[in-house]
Order: structure tokens, then C-alpha cells, then sequence
């Protein structure tokens, strides 16, 4: 997508991280943005840096699992800022663990949010960018979604189908005549924003810095590019994957750190309790 200059960018997980500096990324390009997190102060937060950049922003606490509440404000957007030309699905939760030690709301929350959340936002404003003269979906999808992780089971298998959900909707696009619309699913490895506290990066494999792997995103919605893998090792990882026995790929990844790398998670300063999610933006408090 060359020039999104005037165009509506919705951002969801925008409050802070990657979220965030996308944000102001596509601030500087001249975008009209629309910041979504669950933590409402948090996406104003960034809205109002994004204005002072020059450009229309505005921040909205929804809940990426509440489908009424994004219908709302799908509503508002199309009522305050036009049809939206790019989406992307940034908004995501992460919980280590053994798979039995790990509560049972937690697994259920990170395919909530992982997947649902993705499915929701992307069945909602689609035809949005069909309808645009171009569009562009980005997905943060994760390395864990070509390989099996240890002690973060429900999380790479939630990336696993953001992967799958993802390939299957650029096909779809490709195939009904909608090729001006874009995917691109982004795969890196751990992130330094303070979800992955307490990782081991595996060898070759440095965790990687925030504005680092943005910069990457951006230029793939720049040049359509259909995938963002970072660093080096996750270029590898589908193809070793394919062509290496199992055993031996199960020994690589042991020898290599994969397998234990999430063994010593802790997260946010993760705490033992059980985390309870949020209600989100009713349908009803949006503004009118």
C-alpha cells in the first residue's frame, strides 16, 4: 500500500508496545488513526501523541472479544472518519505454564483474544477495505505459529491459527477478485515489550527490539509483502520444519533452547492470580 495519507488506520493493542508505535508510524505517514485497546486512558494515550503529529487520532477501550461492542464502533468510525483502508490486529495475551498447572480461564482467555479477537475485527470491516481503492490486513501472528512450544502450549497454537485464518483470507481475496486488498502475517520471535519477562531468546534467536520489528511491518505494508519473519532463524524455521525428521527437529529445538525457553515466563510482573477479562466498551458507551 504506497499512500495511506488521509486514510482510516485501525490499530487494536494500541494502548502501548508495538500497538503504540505502529500507531505513531502511521501517524507520521498522514493516516487517520483509530487506537483500540482495553485500556481506554491507554489508547487516548496514544491518540493524543498521534495528534500532535499533525493528524486526526482517537482512542476507544473496547474488548477485541465483544462483538457487539465492536459493531458499535464500526459504527462510529463509518459515521466520524470514512471506511477503513487498513486493520491491524496487534491486540494479544500470552500465559506460561504447564498445560494441567495453567487455570483453565486463562487458556480459554488466549484463544479469546488471540484468535476471536482477529476473526472479530477482521469479519467486521473486510468489506471496509474491499470496498477501499486499496486495503492492506496485518496480523501479528508469532514464530510459535510453525512450531510447537513448551510451557506456552494454548498461546502457539492460538498463533497457529492466526497463521492459518490469515493465509486462508489472502487466498479468498486472491481468489473472488479482491486482490487489491493485502495480508500480511507477521511471525517474529519474543518481543522486548514486557510480555515475554522472563524468556530465554534460543540461540541465534536475540529478542528482538520493539521499534525494530515495526519498522519491518511497516515496510511490508509499504511494498505488500505477504510476510514479516524476524530474525533470521524464524526464515528458517518452515522450511527445517518440512524437511527434517521429527526426531531430529525435536533435538534441534532442545539443543537450540526452543523447547525451554518459556519455561521461566513471568510476564507483566505475572502474578499467580487468575486474570479476569475485561468487559470492554459496551455497545452502549460508545459515543454518539
Amino acid at each position: 500500500m504506497k499512500n495511506v495519507r488521509g486514510r482510516v488506520v485501525l490499530i487494536t493493542g494500541a494502548g502501548g508496545g508495538i500497538g503504540r508505535l505502529m500507531s505513531l508510524e502511521f501517524a507520521k505517514l498522514g493516516a487517520k488513526l483509530v487506537v483500540v485497546d482495553k485500556d481506554g486512558k491507554a489508547a487516548e494515550e496514544t491518540a493524543s501523541i498521534a495528534r500532535s503529529l499533525g493528524v486526526e487520532a482517537r482512542g476507544f477501550e473496547v474488548d477485541v472479544t465483544d462483538r457487539p461492542a465492536i459493531l458499535a464502533l464500526r459504527e462510529v468510525i463509518h459515521r466520524d472518519f470514512g471506511r477503513v483502508a487498513v486493520l491491524v490486529n496487534n491486540a494479544g495475551v500470552v500465559f506460561g505454564g504447564p498445560l494441567t498447572k495453567t487455570p483453565w480461564e486463562r487458556h480459554k482467555l488466549t484463544f479469546d483474544v488471540n484468535v476471536f479477537g482477529v476473526v472479530a475485527f477482521t469479519h467486521a470491516f473486510l468489506d471496509d477495505m474491499v470496498s477501499e481503492p486499496e486495503g492492506h490486513l496485518v496480523n501479528i501472528a508469532s514464530a510459535s505459529g510453525f512450531i510447537g512450544l513448551p510451557f506456552g502450549s494454548t498461546y502457539a497454537a492460538s498463533k497457529w491459527a492466526v497463521i492459518g485464518f490469515s493465509e486462508s483470507v489472502r487466498q479468498e481475496l486472491l481468489t473472488d477478485g479482491s486482490a487489491h486488498v493485502k495480508v500480511t502475517t507477521v511471525c517474529p520471535s519474543y518481543i522486548a515489550t514486557g510480555m515475554f519477562d522472563g524468556v530465554k531468546g534460543p540461540f541465534l534467536t536475540p529478542i528482538l527490539k520493539p521499534q525494530a520489528i515495526v519498522d519491518k511491518v511497516m515496510a511490508a505494508v509499504k511494498n505488500d509483502r505477504a510476510w514479516v519473519l524476524e530474525p533470521f532463524m524464524v526464515k528458517l524455521t518452515p522450511f527445517l520444519r518440512g524437511v527434517l525428521p521429527t526426531s531430529i527437529f525435536d533435538w534441534a529445538g532442545k539443543l537450540f533452547g526452543v523447547s525451554t525457553s518459556m519455561m521461566h515466563w513471568r510476564g507483566h510482573n505475572e502474578s499467580p492470580s487468575v486474570p479476569k477479562p475485561s468487559a470492554g466498551m459496551s455497545a452502549a458507551s460508545l459515543p454518539n
